[in-house]
């Protein structure tokens, strides 16, 4: 039977979160993360079978997890990736395995000078803990950051191809998967230097992924600010509105996240906190009316998120590390996804998970957090000011079990009990 690896030693700070289950993937941390599942074979006289995917912090590759039973997540394998790449993020829909290939930042634990894979590959999960490779695209350039996938013949890239500066929207066909092809792409004027362009916004880049609903695509563009793009002809993405978010917030990485709702005219847009110790701009969680969607206006902001009683510290802010949003939940139409249009969960880096109540959507409020115990083993560089916790993604399965991961931890398995 599978047993679960020990908890992290240490005291973890947590409001209406149980920790249920861990597993430390053989020392490797883990980042984005997507879920699988395989169903029940009365012929074979098996029952569902749930699979945890997780793209690997520090090392290129990613992890296969069995999480059937959440409280004993039985490690199954690590599939080795392209040396010299970020390998990031996973994407998982209708058998499906999107993972994505991209140049290291430097400083990241790249190699400089050396080769590096770059695109995303395409994987059959006909076997969950064997996927075999369907193919590869190439974007001739840096590879793809984060994109989106939730079935279907469509990946929406996040790609940086040869010519442009900061990464650019592209839609790719992968009907055939052994030869996936672009159908289109869209980018922020300026960006485009191969063609002469200039003056693009500071740090205009889509950080991704594009998120489709219907025949509209919503575009997290970093300083280049919210976008929202017609779709309905997919060779021809054009504009329909913009937001910017830059100033007042910081320009890196202005616009992290946008997730549309779908059945409200909201979407719940984020920012990452890059500097350590806040040497930044504000950060921000925040509630965008796209009603009339020719003119989206922000119109909510969720609370910063304070420490807990008798924690050593006044302010997230005096901690090391970053301290600020990062990845949310995506439920991305998944019927094996947590699917709650009031409850938004969301990283926050040095301050862990936090849980919002957004059903009145002018007032967002906090109403559950978990803080990891700070790490005792770096297994990066990163954070630079101090070893402590920094929650990188949340995914929650349509079971109610939470997965989080960290720069310098394993996967924790959690459950909330909303208030």
């Amino acid at each position: 039977m599978p047993t679960t690896d020990p908890f992290p030693p240490g005291h973890a700070w947590s409001k209406g979160f149980t920790a249920i289950g861990y597993t430390d993937l053989q020392g490797r941390p883990g980042f984005k993360m997507a879920l699988h599942r395989v169903p029940a074979d009365p012929a074979r006289g098996s029952g569902e079978r749930w699979y945890l995917y997780t793209a690997q912090f520090w090392c290129s590759g990613f992890s296969i997890v069995e999480v059937t039973d959440p409280t004993a997540p039985r490690f199954v394998r690590y599939v080795e990736g392209t040396p010299n790449t970020w390998t990031l993020q996973v994407q998982i829909a209708e058998g499906r395995m999107i993972t994505s290939m991209e140049r290291i930042m430097p400083g990241w634990g790249d190699t400089p000078g050396a080769p590096f894979g770059e695109g995303f590959l395409i994987w059959d999960l006909a076997d969950p803990e064997d996927p075999k490779l369907l193919g590869h695209y190439a974007t001739g350039g840096k590879g793809t950051h984060r994109n989106f996938y939730a079935g279907g013949r469509y990946v929406h890239t996040t790609a940086l191809p040869e010519g442009y500066e900061g990464h650019i929207y592209q839609i790719v066909d992968i009907d055939d998967p052994a030869n996936p092809r672009e159908i289109s792409r869209w980018w922020r004027k300026g960006q485009w230097t191969a063609g002469g362009e200039t003056g693009a916004p500071a740090e205009t880049a889509l950080h991704g992924g594009g998120y489709v609903k219907g025949d509209r695509v919503y575009l997290p563009y970093s300083g280049g600010g919210f976008v929202i793009l017609d779709i309905s002809d997919v060779t021809r993405p054009t504009l329909v509105s913009d937001l910017s978010f830059s100033p007042p917030f910081a320009a890196r990485i202005a616009v992290h996240t946008a997730i549309p709702l779908t059945g409200r005219p909201l979407v719940v847009v984020n920012s990452e906190a890059i500097a350590e110790r806040c040497d930044e701009p504000l950060q921000f969680g925040g509630i965008v009316d796209v009603s009339v969607e020719t003119r989206p206006r922000l119109i909510a902001l969720f609370p910063l998120p304070i420490p807990p009683e008798g924690a050593p510290y006044r302010s997230f802010a005096e901690r090391p590390g970053r301290f600020g949003p990062h990845n949310q939940h995506q439920p991305q139409y998944q019927e094996i996804l947590y699917q709650d249009e009031n409850t938004v969960f969301i990283t926050w880096f040095n301050a862990g998970l936090r849980v919002y109540d957004i059903s009145i959507e002018r007032q967002p409020q906090e109403i559950g957090y978990f803080i990891a115990p700070d790490p005792l083993v770096r297994r990066g560089p990163l954070p630079k000011t101090g070893l402590v916790t920094q929650s990188e993604d949340v995914v929650v399965d349509a079971r109610g079990n939470v997965y989080l991961s960290d720069k310098n931890h394993g996967i924790y398995v959690l459950r909330f009990q909303r208030p």
